[in-house]
């Protein structure tokens, strides 16, 4: 019989209880949104939403999802977002996990007073799943 060990990572700090997990990921889920969800939604008529690369004009001209705005997150102001329709939901993507674009973007969005969500995963979890880049002229 094997023998179980004196520790077990997954276990040795205890879950939440599940109404505190049931707050957690209902709130995860108000704040983010996945490639597969973007990607399902991109036939919707009219679009419920603005799709935002918040990478560089570089970046998004070497590939982007089709639909998408280009607006940097470092160029993200009153002036740079008032030709966004008001109130419409923005949802933020870059490159992926390893890039704080989205986060600062939906920062910045939120600060200014607009309804945001972020794409996770960005670029390498819309490449990752099979979906298709377009690329700007």
């Amino acid at each position: 019989m094997p023998t179980l060990p004196s520790s077990c990572p997954v276990v040795d700090v205890p879950a939440v209880h599940p109404s505190e997990a049931k707050e957690h990921f209902a709130r995860l889920l108000a704040l983010e949104t996945d490639c597969w969800d973007v990607h399902a939604s991109l036939d919707a008529r009219p679009l419920p939403f603005v799709l935002l690369d918040v990478r560089s004009p570089e970046l998004f001209r070497q590939g982007h999802i089709a639909g998408a705005l280009n607006l940097p997150h470092r160029q993200i102001s009153p002036r740079t977002v008032e030709e966004l329709p008001a109130g419409k939901l923005l949802v933020v993507y870059c490159a992926g996990p390893h890039c704080n674009g989205a986060d600062r973007a939906a920062l910045k969005l939120a600060a200014l007073g607009r309804p945001v969500k972020k794409m996770i995963g960005g670029v390498t979890g819309w490449r990752d799943e099979g979906f298709s880049l377009v690329q700007a002229p």
